[in-house]
Formats: C-alpha cells, structure tokens, sequence
C-alpha cells in the first residue's frame, strides 16, 4: 500500500473519533433532558382494591335443547281430511281438536248399531215376558219342563244379543270419535303434513307438535367432573342452571334446574351428560338450539375479586402492577380462577384484600415506576403555570442539545 492511502486512512480515523468523541460531550444527561426525565415524572393510573366477595362457581358447556316431548299426530281412521283446526307455528293446547275427518260413514254404522240394540232390546222384552207368564202355567202343570227350559234359555241369549250390542255401539262411538283428531299434548304446531280435501289413512302425518313448556337442554361436561356434581346435588339443593347466547355473554332463560345426571360416561369421547330443565315461559329456548350452558355446583365464601384489566400476561403467566406504599409500583405474580361476572376475576393466590391494583395505564409502567394513583373515572388535574414553564424549559433545552448533536 502506498503512503498516500496510508495518510488517507489515519485522516478517517481521526475524523471519525473526533465526531464520536462530540457527540458523547452533547449528548443531554439522563437526569435532566433523557428518558429518565420523563420517568421521574409520576405516571397517572387507575387503580382499585383487592375485594372480597361470596363467589359462585361455575361449570361451563355447549348444549342442545331439547323438547319435553314431541309427538307426531297421526288419525286413527282413515277418510276424506274435511278442515285443519290449527294454524303452523300455532301453540295448541292438550285436547284441542287438530283436524276433522268425514264422519259420515262411521255416523252411520253408530246409528246402525243403536238401532240393532234397540230391536234385540224388545225381542228381550218379550223372552222375559213370556217367561214370566210362562212360570204359573208351570206350577200347575200345563207347561213341561222343557218348554220352561227353551224359555229360560231364549232370554239369556237375547240378554247376551243386547250386550253384544252394547258393545258394537261402543266400538262404533269410539270409531266416529276418531273423526276428530285431538292433540295428545299442548305444545307448538309444527308444518303440517296434509291438506283439506286429501285422503288419509293411519300412517299420513297431520302435524307434530313439541312440548316446549317445560323445556330440557343436554350438555356434556368431562369425566373429571363427575364427583363434583354428584357431591353438590347430594347436598340437597337443586342446582341453578343458565342457557347463554352463543357469545356466553347473555343469559337468555335462567332458573333452570339440572335434573339427571346420566348413569354413564361416554368411553370415546370422557364425556357424561346432563339433563337440565326450564320453564321456558317467554319461549326463549327452541328444539335443536345450541346454547352455552352454566352450571352452578358451589360458592366459595370469601374470595379476592380483582377487575379483568388488571391481569396482564407475561412469559411466566399472570402478573398485575401492585401500588407501593411509596406509590411506585411492583410486578406481582397471580393465579386467577373463576370469572366473576363480564369484568372480574377471582384470585386465588399472590394478593390481599385491600391491596390495590393498576386497572389502567400499565402500559407505560415497568418495576419501580413512580405512579399518581387515581380513583375509577377519575382524571389528573390540569397541570399549573409553574409545572408548564418546567415542561417548556425541558423541552427548549432538549432542542438545543438535539442542535449540537
């Protein structure tokens, strides 16, 4: 290498460490125009305490709802369909007339039928009448023995020709009485299957209907479960059961009650399922809907309640800024358990009652952070003349700095 780019190299060197060595002496102290400046500044944060409250426990699941019971309504005879005595989606009630089917025909076999009693009836009559006339004759010897006997003989089957007429009416009565389908159960109608004017027999479906007051959902919870709500339902008290929307944010009917546990869990999936049961009075429950199922098994007395906003997440787990005699602030590790409404959380381990934790404004904080504590809505007060002509002077003097730099 030539001397020239020798000389030419030192010449950059030296320039070099000339500019760093400038900017190291310009460079403003942390103490009055750097970070720390703004870190001396206290940071405004909301903070709320550690609350004890009586925290239900739930269990949690997706369930189906199923109808109370749900019936297809078929006509027991066959005949021409007359008319329809409900309206689809209509709520029928138990005993009320769904459809007709011409009577004509069964009308007439009922009458047919009276009218054969009425004639056995009098041909009965006059079997006992000659028999009673028959009985003095008798006595005195002017009527055998077996003359008495045929007598007797013709009325017991008369007797017995009436009764089988009893019977034929009574077959035919409740023959003419299936001309009128009646609802076995109240609940709601569903699309109905036939129309006026068809023909149907025993197997055409008129409508089903879906008894929907009271209503059941099933839901499955784990295995693991089983003990802790067979434990709860031995304790005598139904246990409370709500059916969220799908987001589990809304109770849409609550006051239901579980009723069965099944006797069996479910090997392919370590699953066992449960039947719960709602009076469903505003209809807001229909078969086939999927809801998120809450069920209450216990209470734990006395738990630490913090807000949701308060836990933060970190690479080893849960943690909240816990306000300092000092009023700075400090990591601390928590445990969270059941959530306590839309907006809280229990606690079960790292705080105590009373302690105060940083709901909001943990963005700008780090360990040992010197905060300004502010009630829920509460907000910091307007800065005065003398804090203002700090911040200003702050500010020019970083202006010159950055300048030099």
């Amino acid at each position: 290498m030539s001397r020239f780019w020798k000389i030419a190299l030192v010449a950059v060197a030296v320039l070099v460490v000339a500019a760093v060595g400038v900017r190291l002496l310009h460079k403003p102290a942390a103490g009055k125009n750097g970070p720390g400046a703004k870190d001396a500044e206290p940071v405004p944060v909301t903070v709320e305490p550690v609350s004890v409250q009586n925290v239900p426990v739930y269990l949690t699941a997706l369930g189906t709802v199923k109808a109370l019971n749900t019936v297809t309504v078929n006509p027991q005879i066959g005949g021409l369909l007359m008319r329809l005595n409900f309206t689809e989606g209509q709520e029928v009630t138990k005993g009320q007339v769904l459809a007709e089917i011409d009577p004509r025909s069964l009308q007439a076999a009922y009458d047919q039928a009276a009218a054969r009693k009425r004639q056995d009836a009098a041909l009965l009559a006059t079997a006992r009448s000659n028999l009673a006339r028959s009985l003095d004759l008798a006595r005195q010897g002017y009527i055998s023995k077996q003359d008495m006997d045929t007598l007797r003989n013709t009325v017991s089957q008369y007797e017995a020709t009436v009764t089988a007429d009893e019977a034929a009416i009574n077959n035919a009565r409740v023959q003419l009485g299936y001309t009128r389908v009646i609802a076995p159960i109240s609940g709601l109608a569903g699309i109905r299957g036939v129309d006026p004017g068809n023909i149907v027999s025993t197997s055409s479906s008129i409508v089903t209907l879906t008894e929907v007051h009271p209503i059941n959902v099933i839901f499955p919870l784990p295995e693991q479960n089983v003990e802790l709500v067979r434990s709860a339902q031995q304790r005598g008290e139904p246990l409370e059961v709500a059916a969220l929307d799908s987001t589990g944010s809304k109770v849409i009917a609550g006051m239901g009650v579980l009723k069965v546990i099944d006797n069996q869990i479910d090997t392919s999936t370590g699953t066992f399922n449960l039947k719960a049961e709602f009076p469903n009075a505003e209809n807001n429950l229909f078969p086939g809907q999927f809801v998120n199922v809450r069920l209450k098994v216990g209470t734990v007395r006395g738990g630490l309640v913090i807000p949701s906003q308060a836990v933060q997440r970190g690479p080893d787990g849960d943690y909240v800024y816990l306000l300092q005699p000092d009023n700075t602030v400090k990591m601390q590790s928590v445990t969270t358990g059941q959530e306590v409404g839309d907006s809280h959380v229990m606690v079960t381990q790292g705080l105590k009652a009373g302690e105060q934790v940083v709901t909001e404004g943990q963005f700008r904080l780090k360990p040992g952070s010197k905060v300004k504590p502010l009630k829920p809505g509460e907000v910091p007060a307007a800065p005065t003349e003398e804090e203002l002509k700090k911040a200003a002077q702050a500010k020019k003097a970083g202006g010159r700095g950055g300048r030099r730099g």
